[in-house]
């Protein structure tokens, strides 16, 4: 039984994979990510399943990456870094494959990996409250593993406004940035996401299936060198003076040396 997401599928064949950590603001850690990869498999082999929607439980969509987990990541050996860095990228790249329709339902806070998570939607509709951000430089890190899905999804230059600056964006912006398809009041959100639904109801599964494959295979798929540079570059930050001292300050609710 899952303890971090949970899935249920309507007589329509619509699926929700909800993040369940509310009180964490749904915040990934290792079991999040192992259950999450093995939904997106699931749920993309089960013919029932029409259209899968990705949210969150409670105030906000993901704040990213649980603190703790982090933490703990500072006292593991690299060989540890570079696992857990790839069981992330290869959560990613199951939701992103998925022979399904992925459509992303934000509200509240979408930071770090939950920037990543919106990235690998087919389409994501957010609340106008919505904060977002890649804010992995406060930490002296970088957002390297959900890199190459946050900038497939934005195109490099809208990438650079966001990517390493660390500053926090509204819906409005995101949609500019193209990680939204569109911003709503918070209580359209759900008419918003059943309009986004409603038409892969009416279309061939197959077919639908067959065109998402086709629009990766026509873009620039995400791929195992990729892949394995994002690892390489994220263990290279988390061995930095930098992402020391910026997880020892937030854990020790001060300023990093580096903040004027």
């Amino acid at each position: 039984m899952a303890e971090t997401i949970e899935v249920s599928v309507d007589p329509r064949g619509v699926a929700w994979l909800t993040l369940n950590r509310p009180d964490k603001h749904n915040a990934m850690n290792a079991a999040m990510i192992a259950e999450l990869t093995e939904a997106a498999g699931r749920l993309g082999r089960d013919p029932a399943v029409r259209v899968v929607v990705l949210t969150g439980t409670g105030r906000s969509f993901s704040a990213g990456g649980d603190l703790a987990w982090m933490q703990a990541q500072m006292k593991a050996d690299a060989a540890t870094r570079a696992r857990e860095a790839r069981s992330l990228a290869e959560m990613l790249g199951a939701l992103d494959r998925m022979p399904k329709p992925l459509i992303g339902r934000v509200q509240g806070q979408a930071f770090g990996g939950g920037v990543g998570l919106i990235s690998v939607c087919d389409v994501a509709v957010g609340a106008e409250g919505a904060k977002l951000g890649l804010t992995e430089v406060r930490l002296g890190l970088i957002p390297a593993t959900i890199g190459p899905y946050v900038v497939a999804r934005m195109g490099p230059a809208r990438a650079r406004r966001v990517f390493f600056s660390g500053r926090i964006f509204d819906a409005g912006e995101a949609v500019d940035l193209g990680l939204l398809a569109k911003a709503v009041p918070q209580e359209e959100l759900d008419a918003a996401v059943e309009a986004e639904i409603l038409p892969y109801l009416s279309a061939a599964p197959g077919a639908v299936a067959a065109g998402k494959r086709l629009v990766s295979d026509l873009g620039a798929p995400v791929d195992e060198a990729q892949i394995a540079m994002t690892i390489e570059a994220l263990v290279a930050r988390w061995e930095s003076e930098e992402s020391e001292e910026g997880i020892a300050a937030f854990f020790g609710k001060r300023k990093a040396n580096w903040v004027e």
